[in-house]
This record gives structure tokens, C-alpha cells and sequence, in this order.
């Protein structure tokens, strides 16, 4: 790094501090957006669009990046508390950070989260700038072939999920991926499985499935409690002891955030992969690599941890295609492109040497909305942590209502809704039954777009099978896939033979 792109970087870090009276009240508006099922930083943006139109650029562009940022910190907080992740993104927070909650370890779940969260985006962004051509090849080098592999990281996390109960573990993700095949194939847009229903040709929408089978089913379950938190585990007075200690436990497993967050951003840079791939993968990944692979599910912080600092690598990784090759990384990036092209920004490497403190700019709001984030949202989560004494009979009404407006949102169709109650049911079948919720989900997430990379992989090579081993990097990955899956069985079947008592 040259002495003028230090100076420019100093410059725009003082600029940027300069907006905080913009940064604070987007965090809390993304917070709540975040948290709210349906609602995103996408849409709350495209109603915020005249707003964001009418301030000048650099304004505009801090008021985006804090948003996006909170949003997805945000998201974080109901799937911890009551179990309904705000967002795709956070659908694998919930698999340790709600029994945490249910333990009475709501507070210290939550600061873990926010720690995770601040340091796995704040270092992300850090290696994005540092890293950005680099990166900027990666979209490049991902295909069909490649996105296949990724795609299996994340299914296979069906069967660590599976390992309690294989059958109904495979089951469960089974169902999860005729549920994802519902809708037009990719190649001739035949109808499948949608009973002439209209609002399924497009495939089953997201939202619904997730506030259903999460939140829905979550809300019949709590309703026969009186409070979330187990008779065992009553809930404490909240302290800052409890909020400390969570800060600490995070702090200890800084190799954890570090790595898991490398992987969502990798993950986001790639146009199109977001953050439900990115978490799921780095849990999967992060408990396939752990001593203690048992503990996930059951209120593990480095269960939390995983996803947490996943999906907040995403939002770096995002920016990178966008400024780097004009190329939207997600759809909130993309919102970024028209509002960016609007104020006649240009893209590409010229963006860094023409406009450096757009380019630069980002990034540093970024940096800054991470640091400030973690300086109010921390404090709060001794407040936040209430909401798991408020009994049920008011708490899971307040739930079922605000997600099935939820799931209205993203498209509008009453339709929507209903579809939601119907998965919500599903899923209260699946909790009482002793099937996982989660795998059903990762099916319905990740199988249509599994099944779209590998139909286009056979259709470009007019059938060939081998053309799934045909790249050096699909190969690299197919050799790291395969890594992943028999490392952890040789460490397990080692762990066991060295804990067994020899015979004597």
C-alpha cells in the first residue's frame, strides 16, 4: 500500500466517523428490520429509495452499508431468543444459540452472537480491501461445476444433522429437497408437483417455508410452556456478568471467527450464493473439524459462532464484485448498483484511481458501522434477553402475527401465508415426531439450487457426467469435499480408541 492510499484511507476513515449521527439510527432501524421476519435490508431500502436518492452519495452509501450490515446482525437476535431466524441468513443460528436461550443463557448467546458478528465482519472487511483483485478473479473461476461442490458442503450438513437419528435425519432432508423440486425445472420450464397452483411455478418461496417450519411451528410448541427457558434452567436476573462472560467465551475461540468468517467471504463474492450458503457451510465445516462434535445442537458456542461470523463475512465479500466488475453480489448489493449509478458512479478498477473515496468509502463504513455496533448493540443484550420470560400465552400470538405478515411481504399473495401456517404445521408434526426441522430446511434452500448448477452442467457438456470432475479447481474442491467428510470419521473413530479402556 503506496503513502497516497493511506492518506486517502485516513481521510475517509475521519469522513466516515463524521456520519455517525447517520450510522447510530440505521443500526437500530436495521436491528429491527433485521429482526423481523420477511423484512430485509433489500426491501426496507427500496422504500427508503427517495430518501436514499435525494442525500448526496457518500451519505446515501453510509446509510446503505449501516443497514445492510445491522440488518444482518440483526437477524441473529430472534433466532437466539425465540427461535425464528430473521433471515435465510441466520437459519443455522438457531441449531445452538435458541437451547442456549432455553438454558437461560439468552444474554451470554447473545453477546457471543455480537462478537462473532462485529469481529468476523470487521476482519472480513479488512482482508477484502487488502485482498480485492485477488477476490475479484474468484466469481470468475466459480461455475456450474464448482458451485456444485459448495452446494454438497452445505447438504451434507443434513447428515451431520442425521447422525442422532440417521433414518429420520435422511428422511427429513429428503422431504426438504421434493419440497425445494416444487415448481418449473430450470431447462424446459415443465410444472412440477404445483396442483395447477400459480403460486408455486416459481419454485416454493423462502420466507414462508422458514417462518413456518422455525417460527410457526416454534409458537405451538412454546404455547404449551409457560416461559421459553426450561423448569431447569430458570431465568436469572440479567447482568453485565452474564454479558462479559459471553464476550469472553467469543474472545477465547478468536481462531473460530477467524476462519469461519474467511468462509462467507469467500462465499460472498460469489454473485448469486449469499448468506444462507455461507452459514450453513461454515457450520458444517465447524463441526465436522471439532473435538467435540456431540455438543452442536445443544448449545455449543462455537455452533453459534459458525454461522454468526459466516454470514457477516458475506456482506465484504458482496461489495467486492460490485465495485471490482459492476457485478451485484446480492440483492441488496444490486439496490447499491442503481442507486450508485444513479449519482453516475462508474465501475471497475478505474472506480479506485477515478472516485477513491466511493470505492474506499464503502468499505470504511463497513469497518466503522462494525466498530459502532458492537459499542451499543453489546450493552443491550442484558435487555434483549427478557424477552424469554414473557409468557407464552402472550409471546407466541405476537409470534405467529408477525411472521405470517412476514411472509406476506416478499411477494404479496395471501397465498403466502396460508403457505406458511401449512409449513408451520409441518414442522410442529416434525418437533413432536423427533424430526429435525433443519434439515428439512436445508433441503428446501439449497436443492433447487444444487439441481439448477447440475442441470447446467449437463446441458453444457450435452449429457457428459464427467464433465463434474472436468475442472482443476471443481477437483481441488472435490478432493477438500471429500477431506471434510472422512477426516472427521478418522478423528472420531481415534478419539474413541484412545478414551476405550483396554481390556484386561
Amino acid at each position: 500500500m503506496d503513502s497516497s492510499t493511506a492518506s486517502i484511507l485516513v481521510e475517509v476513515f475521519f469522513e466516515t466517523i463524521g456520519y455517525w449521527y447517520i450510522i447510530v439510527p440505521t443500526i437500530l432501524l436495521g436491528l429491527i428490520v433485521g429482526g423481523i421476519p420477511g423484512f430485509s435490508a433489500a426491501n426496507t431500502i427500496i422504500i427508503l429509495m427517495p430518501l436514499t436518492l435525494a442525500l448526496d452519495l457518500q451519505s446515501g452509501l453510509v446509510f446503505m452499508i449501516s443497514l445492510y450490515c445491522s440488518a444482518r446482525m440483526g437477524a441473529g437476535i430472534p433466532a437466539i431468543l425465540v427461535n425464528i431466524p430473521g433471515t435465510a441468513g441466520a437459519a443455522a443460528t438457531p441449531l445452538d444459540g435458541y437451547p442456549m436461550a432455553k438454558q437461560g443463557k439468552g444474554q451470554q448467546a447473545l453477546a457471543i452472537s455480537f462478537v462473532a458478528s462485529c469481529i468476523g465482519g470487521l476482519l472480513t472487511t479488512i482482508i477484502a480491501l487488502a485482498t480485492m483483485p485477488i477476490l475479484a478473479r474468484v466469481g470468475f473461476y466459480m461455475h456450474s461445476v464448482e458451485m456444485i461442490v459448495v452446494m454438497l458442503f452445505g447438504i451434507s450438513l443434513i447428515a451431520s444433522i442425521a447422525a442422532q437419528d440417521m433414518v429420520k435425519g435422511l428422511i427429513a432432508g429428503f422431504l426438504g429437497l421434493m419440497i425445494g423440486s416444487i415448481g418449473t425445472d430450470v431447462v424446459y420450464a415443465t410444472p412440477r408437483g404445483t396442483f395447477g397452483i400459480l403460486e408455486l411455478y416459481d419454485g416454493v418461496p423462502l420466507i414462508p417455508a422458514l417462518v413456518g417450519l422455525f417460527a410457526v411451528s416454534e409458537a405451538f410448541v412454546i404455547i404449551e410452556k409457560r416461559v421459553i427457558v426450561n423448569h431447569d434452567g430458570e431465568p436469572k436476573t440479567p447482568n453485565w456478568g452474564d454479558t462479559f462472560d459471553g464476550v469472553r467465551i467469543a474472545l477465547k475461540r478468536w481462531v473460530h471467527i477467524v476462519w469461519t468468517s474467511i468462509i462467507g467471504l469467500v462465499i460472498g463474492v460469489i454473485p448469486g450464493a449469499g448468506a444462507s450458503i455461507a452459514s450453513f457451510v461454515a457450520y458444517q465445516q465447524s463441526r465436522s473439524f471439532s473435538k467435540t462434535p456431540e455438543l452442536y445442537g445443544t448449545g455449543h458456542p462455537e455452533g453459534l459462532i459458525a454461522p454468526e461470523s459466516a454470514n457477516n463475512g458475506v456482506t465484504s465479500g458482496t461489495l467486492v464484485p460490485l465495485l471490482v466488475l459492476g457485478i451485484p453480489g446480492g440483492a441488496t448489493a444490486a439496490i447499491m448498483l442503481v442507486v450508485m449509478q444513479f449519482h453516475g458512479v462508474s465501475f471497475g478498477p478505474s472506480l479506485f484511481e477515478n472516485q477513491p473515496k466511493v470505492g474506499y468509502g464503502m468499505f470504511m463504513a463497513m469497518a466503522v458501522s462494525y466498530v459502532i455496533m458492537f459499542l451499543t448493540i453489546l450493552p443491550l443484550s442484558r435487555y434483549m434477553s427478557h424477552v424469554t420470560t414473557i409468557p407464552t400465552i402472550y409471546l407466541a400470538p405476537m409470534i405467529i402475527a408477525f411472521t405470517l405478515v412476514g411472509g406476506f411481504v416478499p411477494r404479496e399473495y395471501m397465498f403466502d401465508m396460508y403457505l406458511a401456517l401449512a409449513f408451520g404445521v409441518l414442522g410442529y408434526i416434525a418437533r413432536r415426531t423427533g424430526y429435525h426441522v433443519a434439515a428439512i430446511l436445508i433441503g428446501v434452500i439449497l436443492g433447487p439450487l444444487l439441481e439448477k448448477y447440475f442441470l447446467w452442467s449437463l446441458k453444457k457438456s450435452d449429457g457428459d457426467i464427467m464433465v463434474l470432475f472436468s475442472s482443476t479447481l471443481g477437483n481441488i474442491l472435490w478432493v477438500a469435499f471429500a477431506l471434510s467428510i472422512i477426516l472427521p470419521i478418522v478423528f472420531g473413530m481415534r478419539r474413541k480408541r484412545k478414551f476405550e479402556v483396554p481390556a484386561e
